[in-house]
């Protein structure tokens, strides 16, 4: 999730084209490069994904936001996702992480997934439509999305291990 035009910031730029005929032309071309702005994303590719923690193990269904595109939409615009479900953002190199709420309704947890597939931190019950920014901290690899809450009800904790495979 990067920063980019809010569908707020388009309806100013709208509302400006409107009195200005210039940026008539800025609104058209926003508009074509983001058509789906404001629509919660579908068709990702899923895969299963085992969390272990000292509770156990917890099993998960989870959308692979894989394209720069995928995770630059990630959950946003979702009124709601079932239990045991939810988004895995997979990076080529470890680096920190930083994320935002922005457009997303749901509260999550973002859970930072190290180089060994370890959770390295936890960032539990994000405020839902937020711009404030969600950083790993240390290095990460992987982001995973789950619904606000879940991490303290599985008891996850740095150091718990987190396993799936990536769709080729």
């Amino acid at each position: 999730m990067t920063q980019r035009l809010t569908p707020r910031v388009l309806r100013g730029v709208l509302a400006l084209a409107l009195l200005t005929p210039g940026l008539a032309t800025v609104a058209a071309a926003y508009d074509a490069a983001a058509p789906n702005a404001g629509v919660a994303q579908t068709g990702l590719a899923t895969v299963p994904l085992t969390i272990q923690t000292a509770t156990g193990k917890h099993r998960y269904t989870v959308e692979v936001a894989a394209s720069p595109q995928a995770q630059e939409t990630g959950l946003m615009y979702r009124r709601s996702m079932p239990a045991n479900h939810g988004m895995i953002f997979p990076f080529s190199t470890s680096r920190v992480l930083t994320f935002w709420m922005e457009n997303t309704w749901l509260p999550l947890d973002l859970v930072f997934i190290g180089e060994d597939g370890k959770v390295v931190s936890i960032a539990a019950n994000a405020k839902p439509m937020s711009r404030d920014i969600i950083s790993s901290q240390v290095p990460a690899r992987a982001v995973l999305e789950l619904n606000g809450g879940e991490a303290a009800r599985i008891g996850l904790r740095p150091g718990d291990k987190v396993t799936y495979k990536l769709p080729k």
